[in-house]
C-alpha cells in the first residue's frame, strides 16, 4: 500500500510518515500543492494524507483546492489532517469529498485507526453498502435512509456519518465524546454541535420528533439507536 503525505510542516510530515511506515505503507511526501498534484499523478497512491494550509503558490493551491481537483478525477481515499478545526472548514472538507477529517494535534494511534477504517470503507465502494437496524435501512454511498415504507430521505454528510456510526452499534448508547470525535474528528466539534445534529436528524427520520423512538437520549451518557429498534 502506498500513501502520499502532503504537509508543509516537515517535522510533522516525518512523524506521519513514520507512523505509516510502521503499518507497512510505502510513503511519498510532498510539501506544497504543485508537488502534491504531481506526485499523486505519478505515484497513484492508495491513500492521501492532506493538510489544508500549504505554502502560497501561483496559482494558490491549498488543501481544499487539491482535494477538489483530485475528486474531479479520482476516488482515492483522502484524509484531511489540519489545525483548521472550525465547523465550516470540516463541513467544507467533507462536502468536497474528504473521507475523514482529523484536527491537529492528534493521537498517532487514533490516526492509524482512522486510516484503517477509511481503507475498509473505501474497499467496499465497488458494491452498494446497505446498513439495516430495525425500521432503518441506510445506503451509505448515496447517503439515503429509508424508514419503514417511506420514501428515501437524503442526508447531509454529517447526518449520514452520525447515523451510520449509531446503526453499527444499534442498541448501545455511545458517549457524547465518541460521537463528536467520529463525526468531526478530535477537537473538531462540541456538545452543542452534536445536539443540533441529532435534532436535525430526528426531524428527518423520527415519526414524531417531539417523542423520538428511533434515536434515544440517555442523560449524562449519550445517544444511540433505541433497543426497541434492534428487536424488530
Amino acid at each position: 500500500m502506498k500513501a502520499l503525505v502532503v504537509d508543509d510542516d516537515k517535522v510533522l510530515a516525518d512523524l506521519v510518515a513514520f507512523s505509516l511506515r510502521r503499518q507497512g505503507f510505502e510513503v511519498i511526501q510532498a510539501y506544497d500543492g504543485a508537488s502534491a498534484l504531481r506526485r499523486w499523478e505519478e505515484e497513484k497512491p492508495d491513500v492521501i494524507i492532506l493538510d489544508v494550509n500549504l505554502p502560497k503558490t501561483t496559482p494558490t493551491l491549498d488543501g481544499f483546492t487539491i482535494l477538489r481537483r483530485i475528486r474531479e478525477k479520482s476516488a482515492t481515499p483522502i484524509i484531511m489532517l489540519t489545525v483548521r478545526g472550525e465547523e465550516d472548514d470540516i463541513v467544507q472538507g467533507l462536502q468536497l469529498g474528504a473521507d475523514e477529517y482529523i484536527v491537529k494535534p492528534f493521537s498517532p494511534r487514533q490516526f492509524i485507526a482512522r486510516i484503517e477504517a477509511v481503507m475498509r470503507r473505501t474497499a467496499r465502494r465497488g458494491s452498494p453498502q446497505i446498513i439495516a437496524a430495525g425500521d432503518l435501512a441506510l445506503d451509505v454511498d448515496r447517503r439515503e435512509v429509508k424508514v419503514k415504507s417511506r420514501d428515501a430521505i437524503t442526508l447531509t454528510v454529517l447526518e449520514a456519518r452520525l447515523l451510520e456510526h449509531m446503526m453499527y452499534y444499534a442498541g448501545h448508547v455511545l458517549s457524547i465524546q465518541e460521537l463528536i470525535d467520529h463525526v468531526w474528528g478530535p477537537g473538531g466539534g462540541d456538545r452543542d454541535m452534536l445536539r443540533q445534529l441529532v435534532r436535525r436528524l430526528r426531524l428527518k427520520i423520527e415519526p414524531d420528533p417531539s417523542l423520538p423512538s428511533i434515536i434515544e437520549t440517555v442523560p449524562g451518557k449519550g445517544y444511540g439507536i433505541a433497543r426497541s429498534q434492534v428487536k424488530k
